[in-house]
């Protein structure tokens, strides 16, 4: 379990790194996005990857830590917030300059053209 969890988080390490260093505000998105997946199964799994076990009730050898599940939880809600104004900052830059190039080298302000 732990083997195919430490994959989960490596492989979506990659991609999102592989996306955030794209040229288009899209794949940025996505690439922050599969990022904060990443760190959540990361944090879900520091509290033991322990199957039909009650958090800290009982007198029981193994347990369930919930506070990485509570950090989880919190962790999810402020994501969808961040991806949700990251993509209405992507449309609007869109909108205004024509481009969803993050460096466009054809921009008045950008350092090619002066």
């Amino acid at each position: 379990m732990e083997t195919l969890y430490a994959v989960t988080v490596g492989v979506l390490t990659a991609c999102s790194v592989f996306l955030i260093l794209r040229g288009r505000s899209f794949p940025i998105v996505i690439g922050i996005t599969m990022l904060s997946y990443a760190v959540n199964l990361f944090l879900f799994s520091s509290g033991r990857l322990a199957i039909d076990q009650l958090p800290l009730i009982g007198k029981s050898e193994t347990y369930t830590d919930p506070l990485p599940q509570a950090l989880v939880l919190t962790a999810i809600v402020i994501g969808f917030a961040m991806t949700a104004y990251a993509i209405i900052l992507a449309v609007r830059v869109r909108g205004e300059i024509g481009s969803d190039e993050v460096n466009e080298p054809n921009h008045p302000d950008s350092e090619g053209s002066r």
